[in-house]
């Protein structure tokens, strides 16, 4: 029996629709979700600010436009009271929103939600009445590749051209009509198709604000740079680290150190810090006598940062600052500072503990300059280590020290400072990095580092336990390696 045309046209519309539904189901469960720099597009924000007395870790959650959650947790040593915190539009119009954050006594998470009515910059200002952190932040926007626009138009298409495709079987007296919708519907399938493999090994979209400065118009584009000429150079020139000694502004005790950074190039302050391990700005100072502090200024205007440190001992002190600028790598600004000895109280340092003796070792392999040297920190205790900056473990060497001179005199003008990590499990992809309420690791801590010089070394691991940073020295000597 010889079925009519229209009706062999019509089953072969219903195949087609089969097969378009299953490549359809099939492609878009191939096609990745849009990440940015391993996590998902408008994840977590962590920021730790040494506000005044305070040691603040702030955690801007999943910014999108709508709610934003706002957590703020505080280490050991944090005084009770309200933080006022504000949400600011930088670039365009728009509503900013207020809200408090009253801490406890207990260290922990405290939380507010505030509302960002649209996507691009902001500045989120915490305040404790006195003082007043800035902190730059990204409110996302949904981000689609071309790939992904050429997945959802050509399926959206196929998914129209298939009733059209139908419908026109069903009514349509002669054939020929039908074979119309149906070519194009298997064409918009293939563009579907097509884009959403591309979008599965095509390049991510790169993160927002890392290369240009981010606005509300370009932080949606996946790929701004797109617009600007082929030899744009979106390098940054290297900054100028000044720093100065004060008393707080409060009468406060201790020494508020003042860090100004500026352009080599323009001499203009320098306002395009990226967060790196979780702070805009790492401060590492050391003593006269080796007492070591690592905390993290607050920005109080553009290029602008201040953080009070309990500087009780006269003498000289050697300060590095760690940053990273939009469109460069991370930098390491070396300075000196000299306290007088009008500067004598020495006020605790929050959220930092002093291991009891024996309870905290740093042990290492034989150091032999070029080669890697592995340096186990035993914090002893349970595996309840908790994550912190984005790591499990810090440690900071200095060196090689010149014998017969102040501990700070020699650190400052050492060749070598290192900055070196213990690294976290990697998380699943898209998910969000365990944050510091999560206290589950060591209490070993191993770290790999390779010494360039001989000599001797000052050096410092750190982890965080019960929302308190701990701290273990040890002093280190480098032999010579066999092509010294």
């Amino acid at each position: 029996m010889q079925w009519p045309l229209n009706v062999r046209l019509r089953g072969v519309v219903l195949v087609v629709g089969v097969l378009c539904a299953s490549m359809m189901g099939l492609a878009v469960g191939t096609a990745p979700a849009a990440h940015a720099d391993g996590a998902v597009s408008g994840g977590d924000l962590t920021v730790a600010e040494s506000l005044g007395a305070r040691e603040l870790t702030v955690v801007v959650r999943r910014s999108e436009p709508g709610p934003l959650r706002i957590d703020v947790v505080t280490h050991t040593g944090t005084a009770p009271g309200t933080l006022t915190v504000t949400a600011v539009p930088t670039d365009q119009g728009g509503e900013k929103s207020s809200g408090t954050v009253e801490l406890g006594a207990q260290p922990g998470p405290y939380s507010t939600t505030l509302r960002v009515d649209h996507a691009g910059p902001w500045e989120l200002s915490v305040s404790d009445g006195q003082r007043t952190a800035r902190i730059p932040f990204l409110v996302a926007a949904r981000v689609v590749t071309p790939w992904e626009r050429a997945a959802y138009g050509g399926f959206f298409a196929a998914g129209v051209l298939l009733l059209v495709a139908l419908g026109t079987a069903l009514i349509s007296k002669r054939g020929w009509p039908t074979l119309i919708p149906v070519g194009a519907l298997i064409a918009a399938l293939t563009v579907g198709t097509t884009g959403a493999v591309l979008s599965g090994s095509a390049p991510q979209a790169r993160p927002a604000g890392s290369l240009l400065d981010p606005t509300s118009g370009n932080i949606g584009n996946p790929y701004p740079e797109r617009d600007l000429p082929l030899t744009t150079n979106y390098s940054r020139p290297p900054a100028n680290l000044t720093v100065r000694a004060a008393r707080p502004a409060d009468g406060a005790a201790g020494t508020e150190v003042q860090l100004s950074l500026t352009d080599s190039a323009t001499g203009r302050p320098v306002d395009d810090l990226l967060v790196t391990d979780d702070a805009l700005l790492h401060l590492m100072v050391v003593g006269p006598n080796g007492r070591f502090f690592h905390r993290h200024p607050i920005r109080t205007a553009p290029g602008e940062y201040r953080v009070e440190l309990g500087l009780g001992e006269p003498g000289d002190y050697a300060v590095a600052a760690e940053i990273a600028r939009r469109g460069g790598g991370v930098q390491l600004l070396r300075s000196a500072l000299h306290v007088g000895t009008e500067s004598l109280s020495t006020p605790a340092d929050p959220g930092t503990v002093t291991p009891a003796p024996g309870s905290a070792t740093l042990t290492a392999t034989e150091a032999i300059a070029g080669e890697p040297t592995t340096l186990t920190a035993a914090f002893g205790g349970a595996a309840d280590l908790q994550p912190w900056l984005g790591m499990l473990g810090h440690l900071i060497a200095v060196g090689p020290l010149p014998d017969g001179v102040p501990t700070g005199v020699g650190a400052a003008t050492a060749p070598i400072w290192a900055h070196a990590h213990a690294m976290l499990p990697l998380p699943a992809l898209g998910t969000q990095p365990p944050d510091e309420t999560v206290a589950a690791y060591g209490p070993n801590v191993a770290y790999t580092f390779t010494f360039p010089q001989p000599g001797r070394y000052l050096v410092w691991a750190q982890a965080e336990r019960g929302y308190s940073v701990m701290t273990v020295p040890i002093t280190l000597e480098v032999r010579p390696g066999a092509v010294q």
